[in-house]
């Protein structure tokens, strides 16, 4: 038997050596108007380095202006390397490292805010933007695939220390992995192979475009939460498959679908009436109408990812970083037992950004948050714990 890590000490994540084994997982910030870096963005990260995470991962990196979830959200293009190199120095300066979430929302993206169409594997009808997705051709793929190739070396240029690959939520990777929104009738459709081409071949452009020096790894979904979606054993074959294409320094696992079930990716309450306040008519009067069903509520259990991310464990050697529900030392060095190599964690260092070092001092070993899940509504304001900070950010506009 082997011994357990020390979640406290220095640990290699492909060419990077992070000094613990704490990530800041990915959560949309909500401070980047004009989707540039603004000093909001980096004081966002700065929190919880300064607290003990060892990385954090800036989220979302949209590569394309059609693949934003909404205006709000960044894109990669020269007018952001000024913000993101500042972004970048400041965590160094702070002795961590920065990783920086890259994707196509597809047919996630708010089409009418955004001012052009969504895309996904098929024509379907997203009711968050009262608008038809428009199915990507054979070009379009094509296209995707060079802008993610793209910007990976603008990310590079940026300073980033890891490039994360979003292919999970059924955003336009994901979508196409799922049985369910997949209804293509070509050779991105189908089986397996055919429906995880578009990922494994972005996954390779962007492994092309990224010096040794740099990370790469990719965000996958265990179980999309919806009927006839993305799940087990696919989610675990897939996870084999990214194994052996070889591209890839580690994988972080989730689940939920942004497009039909977001509220399976977090688990604990269903804030449905703070998002039907907050959402413009005649949004706010659907998620008032349909709300529970599109939002269900999944009671709150630590590690709830557990069972389903053993199985990836079981299946490939490479590293894995786990998520879900982590809000204890003991759940660490639960994961720390059970082989995963890294925790991210989203939630708990929202509200305690220096819980990790509070951990390692030895002065508490389990954090505060209430799982409430109001904060998914705060990424309107500036993402935040509202039941410690219910006041808007103030957001001063774009840092060059």
């Amino acid at each position: 038997m082997t011994t357990a890590p020390d979640p406290f000490a220095p640990a290699t994540l492909g060419p990077l050596t992070l000094k613990n084994r704490f990530i800041k997982a990915a959560t949309f910030e909500g401070v980047t108007p004009g989707g540039l870096v603004t000093q909001e963005l980096i004081d966002f990260h700065l929190r919880p380095v300064r607290g003990g995470i060892a990385m954090t991962t800036v989220a979302y990196l949209a590569i394309a202006p059609e693949g934003r979830t909404d205006p709000g959200c960044m894109w990669l293009r020269p007018e952001a390397l000024p913000g993101l190199r500042r972004l970048t120095d400041a965590i160094h300066a702070e002795g961590a490292l920065v990783a920086g979430q890259i994707g196509h929302a597809g047919p996630v993206a708010n089409a009418k805010r955004n001012g052009s169409a969504s895309l996904g594997p098929a024509k379907m009808f997203n009711p968050m933007s009262m608008r038809t997705t428009r199915a990507i051709d054979e070009a379009g793929i094509a296209r995707v695939t060079e802008d993610y190739a793209r910007g990976a070396r603008l990310m590079v240029e940026a300073g980033f220390d890891s490039i994360e690959i979003h292919l999970a939520h059924n955003y336009l990777l994901s979508s196409f992995l799922s049985p369910r929104f997949n209804t293509r009738a070509d050779d991105w459709s189908g089986s397996l192979e055919n429906r995880a081409r578009f990922a494994r071949e972005v996954v390779a452009a962007v492994r092309t475009e990224v010096p040794a020096t740099v990370a790469v790894t990719a965000k996958i979904s265990l179980n999309d939460g919806v009927p006839g979606g993305f799940r087990p054993p696919e989610s675990t074959e897939f996870a084999a498959m990214l194994e052996a294409d070889g591209h890839l320094d580690a994988l972080e696992m989730t689940g939920g679908s942004s497009l039909a079930n977001p509220i399976y990716l977090f688990k604990g309450d269903a804030p449905r009436k703070d998002f039907a306040a907050a959402l413009p008519f005649p949004m706010s009067l659907g998620f008032k109408l349909f709300g529970k069903k599109f939002m269900p509520s999944y009671p709150f259990e630590e590690a709830y990812f557990r069972p389903l991310a053993l199985d990836v464990r079981s299946r490939v050697s490479m590293p894995l970083i786990f998520l879900g529900g982590i809000n204890n030392l003991a759940t660490v060095r639960q994961a720390m037992d059970d082989g995963f190599d890294f925790v991210a964690m989203g939630r708990a260092v929202l509200r305690e950004p220096d819980l990790i070092s509070r951990m390692q001092e030895g002065t508490q070993t389990e954090g505060q948050c209430i799982h409430c899940n109001r904060c998914m509504v705060s990424i309107y304001s500036g993402s935040r714990c509202v039941v410690d900070a219910p006041d808007p950010i103030i957001t001063s506009g774009p840092v060059a």
